[in-house]
């Protein structure tokens, strides 16, 4: 439980904070729901970016322990203030004409113009995240380098016959026919916004690549630092492709744009613990189909991000379609153990555990 210590302590503090703020409104009532409500968007939080903290954990474990530390510090500030309260103003912002100061105005006294404004730019920014995350589920399944497959020869064949513009040229058809769905005033922005998503996924892996380069020429402390900026960026664009869509669903459940950060934030620091949790603790390397499960999950939600744009998506069908890609790759994990120690001789071993 010391991974998560620091998430319980900011946990406690932002349910203070949302006990407050409730009383402010609504007296002793007006917090009670305040704090359960963020309650609620936190779980909600944690269960749809589980696969989220796997895929996290996969970049993350070759980073040095200062830079772990500082995904959880620096960069929890990013996903909380950046990503699931800054980055929503900025979109009213701009869709609105308004200053970012008069948008919050709107968003605390007139929480259903705000939300409005916000769903009515859902399908640009679903293109955005949807391409984003397809360009991550793809890469790994292009990957030619990876020796372990989970579903056999078909993951094998992809990851010989796949490529980096592959990858590329399936998303941008993706994108082509996804527009092809929505109304022709409509489909000139969301191609943008698709179009967006690939570049800076590009954009970000080359400057990895471009710092990765320099391996032979940098000493280790600065290597550490240059290599690590590439991953920290590639990192809170996943971490953005995820949340917007929990930002959306948040105001099914309520208006408050205060307790939706709070709830969110509250959500985004146990899945930063997790993804810590499951880097000290060796777990990708314990569990081998884990990853991969994160990852079919990442390119499932990346339809159904697609979908959204003109279909109504429940939150708790995203939320289970991932849940079940982890389940199953874990008991897929779990068996390939067992295999693993009959053929070592390590049944009884097995057994005794």
């Amino acid at each position: 439980m010391q991974h998560f210590k620091l998430s319980f302590v900011v946990t406690l503090i932002l349910l203070a904070v949302a006990s407050i703020w409730g009383y402010g409104l609504a007296g002793t009532s007006g917090a009670i729901q305040s704090v359960f409500i963020a309650a609620i968007l936190g779980v909600m939080e944690v269960s749809l970016s589980f696969d989220n903290a796997v895929v996290n954990a996969a970049v993350l474990r070759n980073w040095s322990a200062f830079w772990q530390k500082m995904f959880l510090t620096a960069g929890i500030v990013v996903a909380v203030f950046g990503m699931r309260l800054l980055f929503p103003l900025l979109i009213v912002s701009v869709a609105t004409g308004l200053g970012l100061v008069d948008v919050w105005f709107m968003a605390i006294h007139e929480p259903q113009e705000y939300a409005r404004h916000l769903t009515d730019k859902h399908a640009e920014v679903a293109a955005f995240g949807s391409i984003f995350l397809l360009m991550v589920f793809l890469r790994f399944i292009f990957d030619e380098k990876k020796e372990l497959h989970w579903l056999g020869w078909i993951e094998q064949k992809l990851g010989e016959h796949g490529s980096e513009s592959l990858a590329v040229l399936v998303s941008l058809a993706t994108i082509l026919v996804a527009v092809h769905f929505l109304p022709a005033g409509r489909q000139l922005a969301v191609l943008t916004s698709g179009v967006m998503g690939l570049t800076v996924y590009v954009g970000v892996d080359f400057l990895s690549g471009l710092l990765e380069e320099e391996e032979e020429t940098e000493s280790v402390g600065k290597l550490i630092q240059r290599g690590s900026v590439g991953g920290f960026l590639y990192l809170e664009v996943l971490d953005a492709s995820f949340s917007f869509d929990g930002v959306i669903g948040a105001f099914a459940i309520t208006n408050d744009v205060v307790i939706i950060m709070i709830g969110l934030g509250i959500g985004a620091m146990f899945v930063r613990s997790m993804t810590v949790f499951l880097v000290r603790k060796g777990t990708l390397v314990e569990f081998v189909y884990l990853e991969h499960g994160a990852h079919y999950a990442i390119g499932i939600l990346a339809i159904i991000m697609l979908a959204s744009m003109t279909q109504h998506i429940p939150e708790w069908f995203t939320g289970l379609s991932g849940v079940a890609f982890i389940g199953l790759s874990l008991w897929s994990s779990i068996l390939y153990k067992r295999k693993v120690l009959r053929k070592e001789g390590g049944t009884v071993g097995l057994g005794a555990q």
